[in-house]
C-alpha cells in the first residue's frame, strides 16, 4: 500500500515524505503541495508500522487538523490512524494539561478564556486599582502579559526586570507588571488558563516535571510540524524539548511566507533550525501548482530582494497566463470603483461565480471603499475578520453558562451570568462579593455558595436570590457526566431564561439573536453525533460526547477555522494577513503606497520592511490565474486629503510581468469633482505609466540621522518644525516619555502626522 500512494508523489515530494529517521525540515514553497507532503508523511509512517499513537502532528488551525486526518483515513484506510495526536499547538497542549495539569495545580475541568475574556478581567483590575483606563488600555496590557507569556516571563521575572519595568516607566505605565501578578493571580482562582497559558504551562510542565516530559517523548516518537516558520519561542522551546530523545523531528514550511512577528513569530526558528540539528536533511518543494508563469516569476521577482530567507526556485509547469495588471487611481474612493468595475468586467466576460475573486488589502479600515462600490453594482461580498459567530453576545451568553456549570469558580463567566437574565442581583451585589473574596483570597462561586459563613454584607432576599441561581448551577453542573451536550445545552438555554428573554424580543435583532441561539444548539447536536473514538490506549470506546468536550472544541476555534461556514457565492474581502493558506482564482491587492502597503511601521528596520516584503508575497501567490494590483494617488487620513507614492514593492516586480492597458471606465469621473484640478491626469483605468516613471523610493535602511536626544526632550505643543519627507510643520500635542515620546504634528503639505520622535527625522526650526 506504501507504493501505492508515493506514486501520487512528485520526486521531492516522495524524498520528504520517504525519509522518516531523524531531523527533517521541508521547505514549500506557495503552492507546492506542502499539506500533501505532510499528509502522506503520516500516511507512509502508518504503512511502514508505526503506532499512530505515537505521532504528533502540529497545525496552526482546526480546520487543517481535520482535513488533513480525513486524508489520512482515505491514504490508510486503516481505522486505528484516527488516533493520531493531530490538532493545533493549543488543542494538543490543552489535551495534555487536561491530563497533567493539577501538577501545577489545576483540576481537569479548567476554563479557557478567549482574549475578549482577558480583556474583560484586564478591565476589572484596572477599574479595582483605580487606574486611568485611558492610560491602562486594556490592548495594551493584554499585549504586554502576551508577550511576556510567548517570552517564558513569569509576573515575578517580569517585575523583577529593570529593563522590562522601566520600559513601562518610561511609557507611563508603572503599574503593568502589578496588573499581570494580579491578572495570573486572578485567573488561578478562577482554574482558568487563558491561550498563551496553554502553551507556557505546558513548558513549565515539562521543565519542572521531568517525569512528565520523559513520558511524552516516549509517547511521541515521530513529531511533525506545520508551517514552522509561524512558531514563536515558547512552541519552539516545547517541541525541541519533545523531540530532544530521539530527534525524529520533521517541519514543514517556508520562509518566505514568515507574517506573523507581531503575534510573537520569529523567523529565526525556520531559518536557524540547522543550528539545533545538525545532522538535518533539507527538502525543498519548489514546483508550483496553483498559479501560472507569470504570477510565479512576478512573486520571485520580489521576495529576492529579502536578504535573510533559504533561498529557493519557484517554477511551475502551468500556463504562462495574463501579465499583472497596475491600476492607479486618483483616490481612494475611486480606486474602490476601478476595482469593482474590473471585477464586473471578468465575471460578465467570463460568465464567473462571484466566489472567484478575493479582494485584499494591508488594514481592515481600507474594506470601505470596496463595500460601497460592490453594494452599488450589486454584487455580494463577505468580509473575513468581521464579528465571529462565537463572539456575538447571546453566544456567548449562553456559552458563558456552560462555562460556569463546568467549572464554578469561572469568575468572567459568573460576572456575565449571575444577572442575564436579570435575576435582582445587581452590580453593587457583585461588586460586594468581589471585594469579600479579594478579602478572604477566595473564589467568586466559595463567597456565593456560603454568603453567611462569608459575611456578605447583602439583605436577606439577596441571599435568597443568590442561593436560587447557585442551585440552579449545581442542578446543571450534577448532570455533566451523565447527559450529552445537546440535552444539558438545550435545558441550559430553556431553564436559565436565556430562550425566552430572547423570544420575546421581537425586533428583527431579538428575532436574529435567537436564531443564533437554536444554531449554536444545532452545532451541538452535530457535536454529539460524531463517530466512535478511542481512548488514550487505543481501546474503541463509545461514550457519550459531553458538555465540556464541546466547549473545549470551540473554545480553541481560530478565526481561520470560521472562514469556511458560509459558503456562499460572494465576492472576498480580507487583509493579506487572513488570506494566507487560502487561493482564488483572480486576486486584486490594493493600496500599494509608501506609509500604507509596506506600512510606516515598517520603514525603521530592515527586518520590518522584509516581513513587508514577504507579505507582498503572500498576496501575490494567492492567485491562481490573475493578479491585479493597485494604488491611489490621494486618500483621506483623519478626514484630510493626503498626497501618496506608489509602493516600492510595485518596482521591484519586473517590467516585462506587469501590463499597462487603458480600458474605459463604465462610470463617469465626474464624480470626483476636485480631480478636475489634476488636469495632467489621463483618463483613469490601468495605469498607463512606466516604470520609469515611477518615483525612485529611498531604502528604509538609508542612514539619515533622527532627532537628537535634547531636541526630543524639549519639544513643544506650539513649535515649528521640519520633517525630511513631510516638510514644514506644526506640533499639536506631545505625550509619552524617552524612548517612547510621540508627537501629533500637522504639515502643511501632507496634513496631520503622528511621529515616534526617536525614529522621527525631524528638527525644531
Amino acid at each position: 500500500m506504501g507504493k501505492d500512494i508515493l506514486i501520487e508523489l512528485n520526486d521531492a515530494q516522495r524524498k520528504a515524505v520517504e525519509h522518516i529517521e531523524g531531523p527533517s525540515m521541508v521547505i514549500a514553497g506557495a503552492g507546492s503541495g506542502k499539506t500533501r507532503v505532510l499528509t502522506y508523511r503520516v500516511a507512509h509512517l502508518i504503512n511502514k508500522g508505526a503506532d499512530p499513537f505515537s505521532v504528533l502532528a502540529l497545525t496552526f488551525t482546526n480546520k487543517a487538523a481535520r482535513e488533513m486526518k480525513a486524508r489520512i483515513l482515505n491514504l490508510v484506510g486503516n481505522k486505528d490512524a484516527r488516533n493520531v495526536w493531530m490538532g493545533t499547538f493549543h488543542s494538543i497542549f490543552a489535551r495534555i494539561l487536561r491530563v497533567e495539569g493539577h501538577r501545577l495545580g489545576f483540576p481537569s475541568n479548567y476554563s479557557i478564556y478567549d482574549t475578549e475574556d482577558s480583556k474583560r478581567l484586564i478591565r476589572n483590575i484596572i477599574k479595582e486599582m483605580e487606574l486611568d483606563p485611558k492610560v491602562y488600555n486594556q490592548n495594551y496590557i493584554l499585549n504586554r502579559i502576551s508577550g511576556a507569556k510567548t517570552s517564558l516571563i513569569t509576573p515575578q521575572a517580569y517585575n523583577d526586570n529593570f529593563e522590562i519595568t522601566n520600559a513601562d516607566t518610561m511609557a507611563g505605565k508603572p503599574k503593568t507588571g502589578e496588573i499581570y501578578t494580579r491578572y495570573a493571580n486572578r485567573l488561578k482562582k478562577a482554574d482558568a488558563m487563558d491561550f498563551d497559558d496553554l502553551l507556557f504551562n505546558t513548558y513549565i510542565l515539562l521543565r519542572d516535571f521531568p517525569e512528565v516530559l520523559y513520558k511524552y517523548q516516549k509517547r511521541f516518537r515521530y513529531i511533525l510540524v506545520d508551517e514552522y516558520q509561524d512558531t514563536n519561542h515558547v512552541q519552539y522551546m516545547i517541541v525541541k524539548s519533545l523531540a530532544a530523545d530521539n530527534e525524529n523531528i520533521c517541519v514543514v514550511g517556508d520562509d518566505a511566507q514568515s507574517i506573523y512577528a507581531f503575534r510573537g513569530a520569529n523567523i529565526q526558528n525556520i531559518l536557524n533550525f540547522k543550528k539545533d540539528y545538525p545532522d538535518l536533511i533539507i527538502f525543498k518543494l519548489e514546483q508550483n501548482y496553483r498559479s501560472t508563469k507569470i504570477i510565479v516569476n512576478a512573486a520571485n521577482s520580489v521576495i529576492e530582494n529579502n536578504k535573510d530567507q533559504i533561498r529557493k526556485t519557484i517554477w511551475t509547469h502551468n500556463d504562462e497566463g495574463r501579465q499583472v495588471a497596475l491600476i492607479r487611481a486618483s483616490s481612494d474612493t475611486e480606486e474602490g470603483i476601478m476595482i469593482t468595475d474590473a471585477i464586473f468586467r471578468e465575471k460578465m466576460n467570463n460568465q464567473l461565480p462571484n466566489s472567484d475573486f478575493a479582494i485584499l488589502y494591508r488594514t481592515n479600515a481600507q474594506s470601505r471603499s470596496f463595500e460601497e462600490s460592490l453594494r452599488k453594482i450589486n454584487i455580494p461580498y463577505r468580509i473575513y475578520g468581521g464579528l465571529s459567530f462565537y463572539k456575538r453576545k447571546e453566544i456567548k451568553d449562553l456559552l458563558g453558562y456552560f462555562r460556569l456549570v463546568i467549572n464554578n469558580k469561572d469568575e468572567d463567566a459568573l460576572q456575565r451570568v449571575i444577572n442575564y437574565p436579570a435575576r435582582g442581583i445587581g452590580q453593587t451585589t457583585m461588586e460586594k462579593i468581589i471585594v469579600k473574596a479579594n478579602e478572604l483570597n477566595i473564589s467568586l462561586w466559595e463567597v456565593i455558595e456560603n454568603p453567611v459563613q462569608s459575611a456578605l454584607p447583602v439583605n436577606a432576599p439577596t441571599i435568597s436570590r443568590l442561593n436560587a441561581f447557585m442551585t440552579m448551577i449545581k442542578s446543571f453542573s450534577v448532570q455533566l457526566k451523565t447527559k450529552n451536550a445537546f440535552d444539558l445545552g438545550k435545558q441550559i438555554s430553556s431553564s436559565s431564561g436565556i430562550l425566552k428573554d430572547l423570544y420575546e424580543d421581537k425586533t428583527p435583532e431579538g428575532l436574529s439573536r435567537y436564531e443564533n441561539i437554536e444554531e449554536l444548539l444545532n452545532a451541538i447536536k452535530d457535536f454529539t453525533e460524531q463517530k466512535i473514538v478511542a481512548n488514550e490506549d487505543g481501546e474503541i470506546v463509545s461514550p457519550i460526547h459531553t458538555l465540556d468536550e464541546f466547549m473545549q472544541d470551540i473554545a480553541l476555534l481560530t478565526d481561520a477555522d470560521e472562514k469556511d461556514k458560509d459558503d456562499a457565492n460572494h465576492v472576498s474581502l480580507m487583509t493579506i494577513h487572513a488570506a494566507k493558506g487560502l487561493e482564488f482564482p483572480f486576486v486584486y491587492v490594493v493600496g500599494l503606497e509608501e506609509n500604507l502597503f509596506p506600512s510606516i511601521m515598517s520603514l525603521n528596520s530592515r527586518a520590518d520592511l522584509e516581513e513587508e516584503r514577504r507579505l507582498f508575497y503572500v498576496a501575490l501567490t494567492r492567485a491562481m490565474k490573475h493578479v491585479t494590483i493597485s494604488y491611489a494617488e490621494s486618500r483621506y487620513r483623519w478626514g484630510n486629503l493626503t498626497p501618496c507614492e506608489p509602493s516600492r514593492f510595485i518596482e521591484e516586480i519586473e517590467e516585462k510581468y506587469i501590463d499597462f492597458p487603458q480600458p474605459v471606465l463604465s462610470r463617469p469621473r465626474a464624480t470626483f469633482p476636485f480631480e478636475r484640478k489634476k488636469s495632467k491626469i489621463s483618463t483613469p483605468g490601468f495605469a498607463n505609466l512606466k516604470k520609469k516613471s515611477l518615483k525612485k523610493i529611498g531604502s528604509a535602511t538609508d542612514k539619515t540621522p533622527a532627532m537628537n536626544p535634547e531636541d526630543i526632550e524639549s519639544l513643544q505643543v506650539g513649535m515649528q518644525v521640519e520633517h525630511q519627507r513631510f516638510g514644514k510643520g506644526k506640533v499639536i500635542s506631545v505625550e509619552g516619555l524617552g524612548g517612547n515620546k510621540k508627537a501629533t504634528v500637522f504639515f502643511a503639505n501632507v496634513g496631520q502626522k503622528q511621529l515616534l520622535l526617536r525614529f522621527a527625522k525631524l528638527t525644531i526650526i
